[in-house]
């Protein structure tokens, strides 16, 4: 497909990527330009590289081959799944990130906890929580980081429809914040609520990427094509 940087505000661009891990390639990526100034959904089978590829953007692992550039002086926060907790009130685990960074107040922890939902689990053990408490505090924490860029995989993973509602909703806090989103997921119909860009990788290659509603309604690769099918048919 066509890389157009101009439509672009940010960006980030993969050149010659590859990504092994045990002597298989888990990426493998030629040049592609991704989005950094809107929602973007990393969508894909189970195994295609969909994590990887988040932990590539944010650095927290480097390719063996390639380089990942950015348009814009980025600042990232990264969420992976099992975030653990220490054995501390819920309050004390979102403070974590003055450790950090000793900048952040008092008055903006507050706040973010107001703002995550968690005003009633203040002084609850965090490693008790529900995982979509936990999921919420860990929202919380990277509000706290200020980044311009948050990387989310699977951010509702085996939640219900009411914690994932409100999961949502603090996703697109983030946007309104000036803070752009990708995520993974294999929920269509969240990606449909709270996409405006696709990205879908299958065995390690980006094989289509464009618009939520044209990749939805007419997909050009027989891959994304094979995909969409199996998933609809599934759920």
């Amino acid at each position: 497909m066509v890389n157009v940087i101009e439509q672009f505000e940010r960006f980030i661009e993969l050149r010659d990527i590859t990504v092994k891990s045990n002597g298989r390639v888990i990426l493998n990526i030629q040049h592609e330009i991704i989005p950094a100034d809107r929602i973007t959904a990393c969508i894909g089978p189970n195994g295609a590289g969909k994590t990887t590829l988040l932990k590539l953007l944010d650095g927290l692992i480097k390719p063996d081959t390639g380089t990942v550039s950015y348009s814009f002086a980025n600042k990232t926060a990264l969420l992976l799944h099992h975030t653990p907790m220490i054995k501390a009130s819920t309050r004390a685990n979102i403070s974590m990130v003055k450790d950090t960074d000793s900048a952040i107040t008092a008055a903006e922890i507050e706040q973010v906890i107001e703002q995550v939902g968690l005003r009633n689990l203040v002084s609850s053990p965090a490693h008790k929580l529900s995982a979509g408490e936990r999921q919420k505090l860990c929202l919380g924490r990277a509000m706290l980081q200020k980044p311009n860029l948050v990387l989310l995989d699977e951010p509702t993973a085996n939640l219900d429809p009411n914690t994932t509602e409100q999961v949502e909703e603090i996703i697109r806090k983030f946007d309104t914040q000036n803070t752009n989103v990708i995520f993974s997921s294999h929920q269509l119909a969240q990606v449909k609520r709270l996409a405006q860009y696709i990205i879908f990788i299958d065995h390690g290659e980006i094989k289509e990427k464009g618009p939520v509603g044209p990749f939805f309604d007419d997909p050009q690769t027989q891959a994304a094509k094979r995909y969409l099918h199996q998933e609809l048919v599934i759920n």
